[in-house]
This record gives structure tokens, C-alpha cells and sequence, in this order.
């Protein structure tokens, strides 16, 4: 390895678009393969939608954003939410027909685990199951959504159950990192926040990345998992929502009505090969679409 290989090195990793422009724009034109990349936000912020999202995209040739590959997808918690899968693989078979031939779900390989040794079991077959290759398209997208829930209620705060959960954390990425440069693939891991009170002084008194604090929902937060998680993986992408009151003046009202809407905002908070990015996105029936973008 030379200095010149480091400079070529990362322009010549496979990226899975999002499909849209403005936020393959914030992720340097995707999600990178051979890495792990980790969504944290609270739910309903879009992480799941991104997810699935990537699924159907992965199957597409590389010449249009894709990896040319199958996915699996790993579910922690509640149920797979396969009615929504559908309506984007619709979307996508209808707009990619000479592309997306078969039923797009048919290339995507659901599994549910419930905790963190169940994980370590799992990823020992993943890796016999990739080898194998009998997948129609190879294996190229793994995604866990979401890895918080593996450990909600295994380990308690005593020094000694923190030391296992950490061993446990570097044993679950270990393992991810060498299937990502075993078989080339893009994993794609979901977490969620914690409320944060106290000073903003990032994660254990440590600031992680280009925000020296997270806030969604009027609330302040931090990634569950903590600081141990933190150096599991290499990029991580916040999702943020916010609630925005409008008013709306009716004649035929008698007083002014308050409604709500949704604003969502990617930020990517760390990654070897970004620069610090945000973007605004809507999630539509199509899929998630970037509004507008800052760059640094």
C-alpha cells in the first residue's frame, strides 16, 4: 500500500445511490461499499424509509446508481413493513421496466432476530449463505434496523455487563466490516436517540463529528449505544424531524387554524470521505427526496 493507492483507494469504492440527486450530492454519491454506515434518529424521522428505499436500488446495474445485487434485510423490532416495500417496488419496477424485470421483492431476503447473540449466530450463517451464491444476484446490501433494539434489555449498567455489551459491539462490527470486505457489500445499520440533559458536551463529555449537539423535536438527543458504539462504525448519518406550526387564514373560519407539518433534515455528522453536509428531504409514495442542501 502507498500514499498514491490511499488517494485512488476511496474513488474507486462501488456507492449504492439513494435516487435522488440532492442527497447522493450530501453522501458523495451514496452509500459506500466495503463500510458501514449508520442512520440514528428517532423513529418516524425516515430511517426505515431510507432502508428500504436502498433495497429496491441495489438492484439496479451500477451504471444507474445501483450495485446489481440482492439485499438482506435483518428486522429487530415490530413487524417488517412489507406493505410499503411493496409500494416502492412498484414505483421502481413501473419507472425501471427494462431495468427491474422480476418483482423486485423476490431479490430481497427478510430475516427477524430479537438480541445481540442471536445477531453473532446470524452473521456466521450470513456469511455461509453469501458464499454459497445460489441468490440470483449476489449479496451486495446488508441492513440491521435497527441495532439499538438488539440491546434494550440484555445488559444492565454494572462495570461488568458494560464490558460484555462493549466486547458485544466489537464483535457484531467486527464481523460486518469483514463481510463488507470479504464480498464488497454496503451495510446500512439504523439506531436510535436518547434524550440528552445537561451541557452539550456531545457523547460521555466527548464531541463526535461535525455537530457539537443533536436536536430533533425541540428535544436535544445522542445515539443510543454510546461512545463504545460511536468507533463501530465509519459514517454516520443523523435524521432529524421537527414539527412546524402554520397558520392558515380562512374567511370562513372564525379563528386562525394551526396546522402542522413535518420537516425532516439529513446531516452527516462523521465519515472518512465526507465533508459536513445537511440536506432537507420530504418522504413521498415514490420514496425520499432531497428539498435542499448545504454543503459544509
Amino acid at each position: 500500500m502507498t500514499p498514491q493507492n490511499l488517494l485512488v483507494l476511496p474513488l474507486s469504492t462501488p456507492k449504492l445511490s439513494i435516487g435522488c440527486p440532492i442527497l447522493d450530492g450530501c453522501m458523495g454519491g451514496g452509500i459506500p461499499c466495503n463500510s458501514i454506515t449508520e442512520l440514528v434518529g428517532e423513529s418516524g424521522s425516515g430511517k426505515t424509509q431510507v432502508c428500504l428505499q436502498l433495497t429496491i436500488r441495489a438492484q439496479l446495474p451500477p451504471s444507474h446508481g445501483g450495485l446489481g445485487g440482492s439485499s438482506l434485510y435483518i428486522h429487530t423490532e415490530f413487524s417488517f413493513p412489507i406493505r410499503r416495500l411493496q409500494q416502492l417496488a412498484n414505483h421502481y419496477q413501473a419507472s425501471h421496466a427494462n431495468l427491474i424485470g422480476l418483482n423486485p421483492l423476490e431479490d430481497i431476503y427478510v430475516h427477524a432476530i430479537h438480541d445481540a447473540q442471536q445477531m453473532v449466530h446470524v452473521l456466521r450463517d450470513i456469511e455461509a449463505f453469501m458464499g454459497i451464491g445460489h441468490t440470483r444476484l449476489p449479496v451486495k446490501l446488508i441492513v440491521i434496523d435497527s441495532i439499538a433494539a438488539l440491546f434494550g434489555s440484555q445488559y444492565d449498567r454494572t462495570p461488568a455487563d458494560l464490558k460484555r455489551r462493549s466486547e458485544m459491539f466489537f464483535k457484531i462490527s467486527g464481523k460486518l466490516k469483514a463481510l463488507a470486505n470479504k464480498f464488497g457489500v454496503a451495510v446500512v445499520l439504523t439506531n436510535q436517540v436518547v434524550d440528552v440533559i445537561g451541557p452539550a458536551d456531545g457523547i460521555d463529555g466527548v464531541r463526535l463529528g461535525n455537530l457539537e449537539c443533536l436536536h430533533t423535536s425541540a428535544r436535544r438527543v445522542s445515539p443510543a449505544l454510546g461512545l463504545a458504539w460511536a468507533h463501530c462504525v465509519n459514517s454516520r448519518v443523523f435524521l432529524s424531524r421537527h414539527e412546524e406550526s402554520v397558520g392558515v387564514n380562512s374567511p370562513y373560519a372564525h379563528s386562525t387554524s394551526i396546522p402542522s407539518q413535518t420537516q425532516r433534515r439529513l446531516n452527516v455528522v462523521f465519515a472518512p470521505h465526507l465533508a459536513p453536509a445537511s440536506s432537507q428531504f420530504v418522504i413521498t409514495k415514490e420514496g425520499v427526496v432531497g428539498v435542499s442542501t448545504v454543503i459544509g
